[in-house]
Formats: structure tokens, C-alpha cells, sequence
């Protein structure tokens, strides 16, 4: 697929200074996550609820589809830079968007979230479609498509309206899946240093199907996520773990505490 590129200029808050952290161990500022060394700096990734997460990283904080009450974040920094997948409620809240946004605080969505927001939230927003790309701060941001393709699903999240994300920092890249099945695109992936894989049905995919996917794709680092869904829907993250196996070390985060 040819990728075009829109980037836009950002005067976004300095970024943070490069801190060595050992994982698990509680920060100076009293809040603890998972840190992933890079080159240009630690990330360190916040587990929030469901989709909704921080990571704070060499280019600024990053928010991907907050949702909730605004207090859920008041601990930490507030987000340089939101990314948005799509407009399903617990990916996208106006209102919580609206809490949180600072005077310099960039969001970037796909074009179906962009026609939604409310116009003072839309001046600070810019889209990217599946195959597109653009930067942030010198990070690199992806478009990828993310949809269903069993017969019956697809109404949830169509073919090329949604999009899941790959961040490209200074030697390590992320991954984050949004809303989707285990598609080819995902399938696809290369050199992904950490990824967010959802898993839930009817609206996702189960278990197995995203720990296929991991087997195949091998990101170093996996938190699945995103498991909870309607009726029997919710998938066990330990039978993600045993059968993603020796392909990518596995990450629980706290999404639902």
C-alpha cells in the first residue's frame, strides 16, 4: 500500500529527560509502570482501564483513547500528544477529551472521530486514514487498518474506517491495535518492540486468534488488553500468555482494578 505522509509543526512541551528505571519499582513521583529502555529515553507505560493507557516518553506523555472520568488520570503529566483509534464509546469520549487537553496538547485521530469532535477540540486535532502516515515531535506514526473480517462482524468495525498505530521511536517501536481482528495487516507487522493487542468478542477477536497473530508478527513485549466483552466475549489473558508461549514475553497490565 502507498503510504502518503501529512505532517504539521507542533510547539509541544519539551521532552522528557532520559531517567534510568528498573521495572516494577515505584517512581520519584510515586506512581509505578512497566519502562521499556530506548535509545532516546525509558517509556514507561501506565495501564489505565479497558483501552485506555499513558506512556510517558522521550517525546512528550501520550494518552491513546481516554476515556472515564478525568480524575483517572489526574496523577499523571498532562498528554503532549492523544491518539484516538475510533469513535466507539469506550474509545472515545468528548467530554473526558475535553478534561484533559492542555493549552498545548495535540490529538491525533482517524477521520471519522475528526468529523465528530467539537470544533474548539477539532483545532487541535489532525487526522490520518489507514495507510497514512505523520510525525510527532520526531516520532513517527502510522495508520494501520484495523477492522473485522468474520462473517457477521463486520458491522462493528467496518474495513478502512478505524485505525491502530505504529510509533516509531529512537530504536523501539510500538504497536497499538485498537479494534480489530487478527487481519493481515497486523499479521504483516515487523520490528515491533512492544505491542497492545485486544481481544474480545464478538467485537474483537478471542484469545487463540490474537495469540496466533503474536506468534506470527513476534513482538518482543505483548499486553494483551481490551478483554473484557458482552455475554461470554471476555478472554482469559493467562490463556493469551500460555499460548503466545516463547514468542513474545507477556505483560499484564491492571485494566480492570
Amino acid at each position: 500500500m502507498t503510504q502518503t505522509r501529512r505532517r504539521f509543526l507542533t510547539t509541544t512541551a519539551a521532552a522528557i529527560g532520559i531517567t534510568t528505571f528498573l521495572p516494577f519499582i515505584a517512581r520519584a513521583a510515586g506512581m509505578a509502570g512497566d519502562v521499556f529502555p530506548s535509545k532516546g529515553g525509558d517509556i514507561v507505560v501506565h495501564p489505565v482501564n479497558h483501552a485506555s493507557f499513558v506512556m510517558e516518553t522521550p517525546v512528550g506523555t501520550i494518552y491513546c483513547d481516554p476515556v472515564g472520568d478525568v480524575s483517572l488520570y489526574a496523577d499523571f503529566p498532562r498528554p503532549d500528544l492523544i491518539l484516538v483509534t475510533h469513535h466507539h464509546g469506550d474509545h472515545y469520549k468528548p467530554e473526558t477529551l475535553a478534561g484533559l487537553v492542555g493549552d498545548n496538547t495535540i490529538i491525533i485521530t482517524n477521520p471519522t472521530v475528526l468529523d465528530k469532535l467539537p470544533d474548539d477540540l477539532k483545532a487541535k486535532t489532525s487526522s490520518i486514514a489507514n495507510g497514512e502516515a505523520t510525525t510527532f515531535n520526531g516520532l513517527s506514526i502510522d495508520a494501520i487498518p484495523a477492522y473485522n473480517m468474520t462473517e457477521g462482524r463486520e458491522k462493528f468495525h467496518p474495513k478502512g474506517r478505524d485505525n491502530g498505530y505504529v510509533l516509531g521511536f529512537d530504536g523501539f517501536r510500538i504497536y497499538i491495535s485498537g479494534d480489530t481482528e487478527d487481519i493481515p495487516d497486523m499479521r504483516a507487522l515487523k520490528d515491533i518492540d512492544l505491542a497492545f493487542i485486544c481481544m474480545n468478542l464478538p467485537f474483537t477477536m478471542d484469545a487463540k486468534a490474537a495469540a496466533s497473530a503474536v506468534s506470527e508478527f513476534k513482538p518482543k513485549f505483548v499486553y494483551p488488553y481490551h478483554y473484557r466483552g458482552r455475554d461470554d466475549g471476555t478472554q482469559d489473558p493467562a490463556e493469551f500468555e500460555k499460548l503466545v508461549g516463547m514468542a513474545a514475553k507477556v505483560k499484564m497490565g491492571n485494566w480492570y482494578s
